[in-house]
């Protein structure tokens, strides 16, 4: 896929081979990949397919076998803005995790949160590996919170005082915290019931509209259609993807001004996945 949009990272020649003793299982196969900034790109295909192994070795949260992965970030000079090229595939264990903490944000399936901890320091607690600024750190994870509808009463409980979609929201907060060019999501709601999912689709949908670019492996249609760009893996290469243009809202909700351009989007997202064998 070409885009008139600017590269936030690029995966080359990407493979990832995973070793039992003599057999060996190769999950990527030499994939390309480009993300760009302001997208909202869904990775799909079938179980064992590759998804979550891709999202890993994008992230930095595991390394690929072979190839490259590389960045493209804002790099502040003066008064201008120059893009800085990081290239991150053969970083040591901790210029990666100094990497991830100052350029992505991850939300897993299920929410890891402290149990120990309060719902607002758990956010706090990531804030704080890049900022030393407490006070405005605060500010900063309490506005988001309320933003996510957590009330004000419940930022000093601990998870296990929370609903399961509360922690989830909490978690998404966790991940935002430090402004990341890229949120990854790994299955954000599968562990979620229908109106907790329907509520963290809400919110990774209104910060994709603020500007947060989103990569995010999913297995439902229902999640997928909140993505622009919907890629389908099949035995660690990339089958074909299709633009879907902006999410315009539920195509069920009759209320949607929208509703027949939601109707068709998914329409085509169906009949694609359809032809993928999905």
């Amino acid at each position: 896929m070409e885009s008139d949009k600017r590269k936030i990272l690029t995966a080359k020649d990407l493979s990832k081979t995973f070793s039992n003793g003599s057999v060996q299982q190769h999950v990527l196969k030499n994939l390309n990949l480009s993300i760009y900034k302001g997208d909202f790109t869904v990775i799909m295909g079938n179980s064992g397919s590759g998804k979550s192994t891709l999202l890993y070795a994008l992230s930095g949260m595991d390394r690929p076998s072979m190839g490259t992965i590389t960045y493209y970030t804002d790099k502040k000079n003066g008064d201008n803005k120059e893009i800085e090229e990081t290239e991150i595939s053969t970083f040591n264990n901790d210029k990666l995790a100094m990497f991830r903490r100052d350029h992505v944000g991850f939300v897993f399936q299920q929410n890891y949160l402290n149990d120990s901890m309060s719902a607002l320091d758990n956010v706090m607690v990531c804030g704080l590996l890049k900022s030393t600024d407490r006070k405005s750190l605060a500010e900063k994870a309490k506005r988001l919170l309320h933003n996510v509808e957590i009330e004000e009463q419940d930022y000093r409980k601990f998870p296990t005082q929370l609903s399961g979609g509360q922690q989830q929201r909490i978690a998404v907060v966790r991940g935002v915290i430090n402004s990341p060019e890229v949120l990854f999501a790994d299955e954000p709601t599968g562990a979620l019931n229908s109106q907790n999912t329907e509520n963290v689709l809400n919110i990774m949908s209104d910060l994709n509209n603020e500007g947060q670019s989103i990569v995010m492996v999913t297995h439902t249609i229902k999640a997928a259609e909140r993505g622009n760009r919907i890629i389908y893996l099949a035995d660690g290469v990339i089958s074909d993807e299709i633009d879907l243009g902006a999410y315009v809202g539920d195509y069920k909700d009759e209320s949607n001004p929208n509703l027949a351009e939601a109707k068709d989007r998914h329409s085509r997202l169906k009949a694609f996945l359809q032809d993928m064998g999905w």
